[in-house]
């Protein structure tokens, strides 16, 4: 009961939020094979500034991503891109508001991909992240979509409709967006130069990565949903803390660990020295519940199921920094 009253109250919440949302949106129907497309084919295809809703049929299945194009768009001159996931029962438009992404985009220049599962969850969807089970223990049901292979693919695709610098590609996502944003870290790491995971970074096993990844992560420690110090759910067993030090290990970081405290209540824990150039980074929030670190207000409803909302760090600034910073190389693919 609790599980769907937390989906039920969040998706009801987040889609409130998301019907004020201005842009207008089309939708454009796209068949596409899985790794059909790669390059950068969108440099000779002009596109307006703004969300768009793409319809796309990838490996036989129908598939929805809103794509934000940032206000001065060219499409002449390459641009970052970052992929940014929903959390479990929720929906890419959910995600939109939620995180409010798409000013950032517009002020730092990238386009910002807000892609939707597809294993129905409540009014939302679920990502199938490899061998973990669904919020509730609810396993993935059989024959479900391959995630990490459409969200790669994704990629590509948007490749070709925009100008895209494809070593400046990201992830991010928030709760059950977290969890497939770290799988992506392990099994795409020649695709995403850095990821970002918010109120929810795993380090999976195995985890194949043919390089240290740059690992940027936040939490609060009053997170109810995905508790900080773990124990929770069946997908959620070991510690925030464990996780990034389990990172660090992974990126052969060769330091013990550095914190800092960059705002009242906010401590920084940094990994550095990693291979390949690679920093992990975890900004710990006290008293803050399951959210996006100084997003858009939420409703009492909405944290008095999640928890406090803080606003001591903005996730979408301190994201673009960590992501602009680390660029992927030819000789780190």
């Amino acid at each position: 009961m609790a599980r769907w009253l937390v989906i039920a109250v969040v998706a009801a919440g987040l889609g409130a939020c998301s019907s004020g949302h201005a842009a207008s949106t089309t939708t454009q129907p796209t068949s596409v094979t899985s790794g059909s497309a790669n390059g950068s084919g969108g440099c000779s295809t002009a596109a307006p500034s703004g969300s768009t809703t793409l319809t796309l049929t990838v490996a036989g299945r129908q598939r929805i991503v809103i794509v934000h194009v940032p206000a001065g768009y060219s499409g002449s001159t390459q641009v970052p891109l970052v992929l940014n996931m929903h959390g479990s029962g929720t929906t890419a438009a959910d995600q939109e508001a939620f995180t409010a992404m798409d000013s950032t985009a517009d002020s730092d220049g990238f386009v910002v991909a807000y892609p939707q599962g597809l294993i129905p969850e409540g009014s939302g969807f679920d990502w199938n992240v490899p061998g973990v089970p669904l919020v509730g223990g609810r396993p993935v049901p059989a024959g479900a979509a391959d995630d990490v292979t459409f969200l790669t693919t994704l990629v590509h695709v948007l490749e070709q409709r925009y100008c895209i610098d494809g070593s400046r590609v990201y992830a991010t996502g928030f709760s059950g967006g977290s969890r497939i944003t770290s799988q992506l870290a392990c099994d795409a790491s020649g695709t995403f130069a850095a990821v970002a995971p918010v109120s929810g970074l795993r380090r999976p096993l195995p985890c194949p990565t043919s390089r240290a990844v740059p690992v940027l992560t936040f939490h609060g420690t009053a997170d109810p949903v995905d508790p900080y110090n773990g124990k929770g759910q069946a997908y959620w067993t070991y510690s925030v803390p464990r996780a990034a030090e389990d990172w660090a290990l992974q990126d052969r970081c060769a330091q013990a660990p550095t914190t800092s405290q960059p705002a009242p209540g906010v401590t920084l824990t940094r990994y550095t020295a990693c291979a390949g150039g690679a920093t992990v980074e975890l900004y710990t929030i006290s008293g803050e519940g399951h959210e996006w670190p100084g997003g858009p207000h939420l409703r009492k409803a909405l944290t008095d199921v999640l928890g406090p909302q803080s606003g001591a760090v903005d996730a979408d600034a301190v994201m673009w920094a960590f992501f602009a910073a680390h660029p992927l190389s030819q000789d780190n693919k």
